[in-house]
């Protein structure tokens, strides 16, 4: 390439002639309007030699009527044929999800990930997805998706899952040259498990996929998802009160406690809300962990004065907000036991084993 060749743009319409080079790697080319922009050397190619190109004997315009042609072109209306956007009835209500899926499926225990941002209505949606670092946050991914589309945001690799334990998607819902709907803008905060990750029965069939995925749902039906959040202070009063209907004292249900295995000593108790309970309705979170904290007290009080009996009580690695207010009371009311992990290749981190001495 050499002054004078007459070249055209790869990545985008025109090209002109080259009049200069600037640096190594950069060209100035003169367009038919006769402007001079810069190019990337990479990204021109030669369709004519200089000697064939007369570009150079027609007149320079001079800056006035270069201004004209300018304004004149702003005025003008672009006549760009804009594509239609199909929307449905149930567009209208916002449906955002989070997908993850493996790059192999046959070798989930090493294979990286994809995540994706699945747009589920008839709305553009202006967001941001962010993962937290400490006390901070970073910004993974930030854009403008169609309606009814997904994007690609990045691949990542097991290494990374530690990164995104906690999640954030803010974003604002709009139309183009149309009216709708306001939308409240959005600010998610979630969770994430991340030993999901290792299951393959946690990929699962769903709606925009062909493969499996782990789907992670940002608003459902215009609802924006909540995480299980219980503050301090909700962890103090669980501690301190009890719940009216369970002051009375006695042994708790047996069908909450029992036996590891059949030839074991080991006891098993299951504090997950719905093995205690079969409807929550009207429980606040405080109430709920209040619940779960009472059976646990009537277990510990039953078994008391049973030395060397070890009791597994899982709580589930969720929050960690259960099995933080569970170390609290041991540490607290019963520091003559010994207490530990329970085994993570049966619990994972969902379990802490009680030794009564």
């Amino acid at each position: 390439m050499k002054v004078g060749d007459k070249v055209r743009f790869l990545n985008t319409t025109g090209g002109g002639v080259v009049r200069s080079f600037k640096g190594k790697d950069q060209v100035l080319v003169e367009d038919e309007d006769g402007f001079e922009v810069p190019a990337f050397i990479r990204e021109c190619v030669v369709v004519g030699e200089g000697p064939q190109v007369h570009t150079d004997n027609r007149p320079r315009k001079n800056a006035a009527e270069l201004e004209k042609e300018i304004i004149s072109t702003k005025q003008q209306p672009e006549n760009v044929q804009k594509e239609k956007i199909e929307e449905t009835l149930e567009g209208e209500k916002l449906n955002v999800y989070l997908a993850f899926l493996p790059l192999d499926p046959r070798a989930i225990q090493q294979c990286g990930y994809e995540a994706y941002f699945v747009n589920d209505s008839n709305y553009y949606l202006f967001f941001n997805y962010m993962s937290r670092e400490n006390n901070s946050w970073k910004s993974r991914y930030q854009g403008v998706i169609e309606p009814n589309t997904k994007i690609f945001m990045e691949e990542f690799q097991k290494t990374d899952l530690s990164q995104l334990e906690r999640i954030c998607v803010q974003l604002i819902a709009y139309k183009k040259d149309k009216p709708y709907a306001l939308k409240n803008a959005v600010s998610v905060e979630l969770r994430l498990d991340t030993v999901k990750f290792y299951k393959r029965h946690c990929f699962m069939e769903n709606d925009f996929f062909e493969e499996d995925a782990i789907l992670c749902p940002i608003i459902r039906n215009d609802l924006p998802e909540r995480a299980l959040t219980v503050s301090a202070s909700d962890i103090q009063d669980a501690m301190k009160t009890r719940s009216a209907k369970e002051k009375r004292k006695g042994a708790p249900q047996e069908s909450i406690i029992k036996k590891k295995e059949a030839n074991s000593s080991i006891l098993e108790v299951d504090l997950h809300i719905d093995e205690l309970l079969d409807d929550t309705t009207g429980m606040s979170n405080a109430d709920m962990l209040n619940y779960q904290l009472d059976k646990f007290r009537e277990v510990m009080d039953m078994y008391a004065g049973r030395t060397g009996q070890k009791i597994v009580f899982i709580h589930g690695k969720g929050d960690g907000v259960l099995r933080k207010a569970i170390e609290k009371e041991l540490l607290s009311h019963y520091k003559q036991h010994y207490f530990q992990d329970a085994s993570f290749r049966e619990y994972g981190f969902g379990a802490t084993m009680v030794t009564i001495r």
